[in-house]
């Protein structure tokens, strides 16, 4: 989160199945969305995009999962029409979506961020150089749309192993490690 400006970093949250990769997603978009009072952070508007229903969980309209008051949904929807759908008509500070990885994701989400809105994502890999080896996480990196991206640890769900905070160029990165508490250990 960036505190000062009241808003997030763009950031994308890697693991291998089954890690918790949409809990903690689900997590960080209700407090996006209702604030944070010890870190000052007001809550923001979120548009996200529930392809599978996994996070919000609706039912005859409603979210049967906390994910804040200020948490626009749209759900049954693929995610590429979904974030431009939302871009367009609702107006969010951040986005997010579940599980990207095609090209198409890819699209739409250079079109959201490059229109002005932030955005958390999941995706599926074990490594940084997994990310960069998959041609369609690789044209993303290219693109500097993200400025962190976090992976989690493989042992223990839902706990930080590395998260990198990146520049503007394809080599400028900052490594940080963390330990089983997740927290940091090496920057």
């Amino acid at each position: 989160m960036n505190i000062n400006e009241n808003t997030i970093y763009n950031t994308l949250i890697v693991s291998p199945p089954g890690l918790g990769k949409t809990t903690i997603l689900r997590d960080a978009i209700r407090q996006i969305s209702d604030g944070i009072p010890e870190y000052n952070f007001k809550g923001i508007t979120v548009g996200l995009v529930d392809e599978r229903g996994e996070i919000a969980s609706m039912y005859k309209g409603s979210a049967q999962n906390n994910i804040g008051l200020r948490t626009d949904i749209l759900d049954n929807i693929s995610k590429a029409e979904g974030l431009k759908m939302l871009v367009r008509s609702m107006a969010p500070k951040v986005i997010s979506t579940d599980e990207i990885g095609s090209e198409e994701d890819i699209a739409a989400i250079q079109y959201s961020v490059c229109s002005g809105v932030k955005g958390i994502f999941t995706a599926h890999g074990y490594s940084f150089e997994s990310i960069k080896l998959n041609p369609v996480f690789k044209n993303l990196l290219n693109l500097h749309l993200f400025e962190r991206i976090i992976f989690l640890s493989e042992t223990k769900k839902g706990r930080i192993k590395q998260a990198y905070e990146l520049g503007s160029k394809s080599k400028d990165y900052t490594l940080f490690t963390f330990n089983e508490s997740s927290k940091i250990v090496q920057a």
